[in-house]
């Protein structure tokens, strides 16, 4: 009887106290009333029974927005973003042909006409799936914490991560040219190859100068062998990295800098290998320099797949994953470039 009067006790106060709360923030007091009992009675529920029912379109929504904030202050944030014109997971790019002809001091009519023939492109996005996580029902009653959203913020974290190294690799160079040009290292040797030095990066920038790339939007995203050189030789660049609190490092040289520890690696001959593929003998990661006018992004769906442990009498165990369609790249192959570590053998 105690417990009763208790719990009505606990209901008046709730509804006086939620009420005074909506009336505050302009609500009505019903709400507020009600809202308040609500989250009592959550509070008196048992350790897991909440998620008998997971709301499969609210836990999408909320890896979205964290999939959104992930990639705030990396060097994909401000790129243009095609996302709205992605449809089934495909968007549509015009490749631009010819540029038209230039008559001066023309004094012939009429004016002949010149066709422009673009065409239109169709590129599907990249599908990022996560391996499937058992949560047993044993674990949801004995844990102290919410194992369901740390494995939904873990799912998140870790499509953020591919999704970023294959927008690197997607912009980077596939070998030398005049248009995507790399640059080999020409520091000190340090286990097998030359450390990069500012040097470098200033010859990177010619390169970019000559093709008339504008300053403005030229990014440079160093891999982690490339930061520690210029940490290890360059006092300037130090005090620059130590102060920085995003992925984002101080300017240097018309470049934006950014550093990324996943970052394409290349063959001793320049060419670009495979996506995720191991540096062989003599093979390091590269930096990656782009302009940003010249590279596009489109998120397309995001889905949960969830399944109850009520449909497992096996293993009693909730099985969670997401499927996830980005795609980051280049428009043309041009106005992107890479710093390459030089290898160097013993007989040098």
């Amino acid at each position: 009887m105690k417990k009763f009067f208790a719990l009505i006790l606990a209901v008046v106060v709730n509804c006086i106290f939620g009420a005074t709360l909506a009336t505050a923030a302009g609500v009505a007091p019903v709400l507020g009333a009600v809202a308040l009992n609500a989250v009592g009675c959550v509070h008196m529920l048992p350790a897991g029974s909440l998620l008998s029912g997971v709301y499969t379109e609210v836990w999408t929504g909320q890896i979205i927005e964290k999939l959104r904030e992930d990639e705030k202050g990396t060097f994909l944030d401000g790129i243009e973003d095609f996302s709205a014109f992605a449809e089934n997971d495909v968007v549509h790019l015009v490749a631009e042909g010819a540029d038209p002809d230039v008559l001066i001091n023309n004094t012939e009519y009429p004016i002949p006409g010149q066709n422009l023939n673009d065409t239109d492109v169709p590129i599907s996005l990249d599908k990022f799936q996560t391996k499937k996580t058992p949560v047993t029902d044993d674990e949801l009653y004995a844990i102290s914490y919410d194992k369901m959203a740390s494995v939904k913020r873990r799912h998140g974290k870790s499509i953020t991560n591919q999704k970023l190294a294959k927008a690197i690799y997607n912009i980077a160079p596939n070998s030398h040219t005049a248009s995507t040009p790399i640059v080999e290292t020409s520091g000190e040797v340090d286990n097998g190859r030359q450390r990069i030095t500012r040097a470098d990066i200033i010859k990177l920038k010619q390169y970019f100068d000559d093709m008339n790339v504008p300053e403005e939007g030229r990014r440079l995203v160093l891999c982690s062998d490339h930061v520690n050189d210029l940490l290890l030789l360059d006092q300037a660049f130090k005090d620059q990295y130590h102060n920085y609190k995003t992925g984002k490092i101080s300017d240097m040289y018309s470049f934006e800098i950014y550093e990324r520890n996943a970052m394409p690696v290349y063959s001793t001959d320049g060419t670009k290998k495979s996506f995720g593929a191991i540096a062989g003998p003599g093979e390091f990661r590269a930096s990656v320099a782009f302009s940003t006018s010249m590279v596009w992004k489109a998120t397309g769906g995001t889905k949960m797949y969830y399944r109850e442990a009520a449909t497992d009498p096996d293993y009693q165990q909730n099985s969670i994953n997401f499927r996830h369609y980005f795609k980051a790249a280049r428009f043309k192959n041009e106005a992107v470039g890479a710093i390459m570590s030089k290898a160097v053998t013993s007989q040098n």
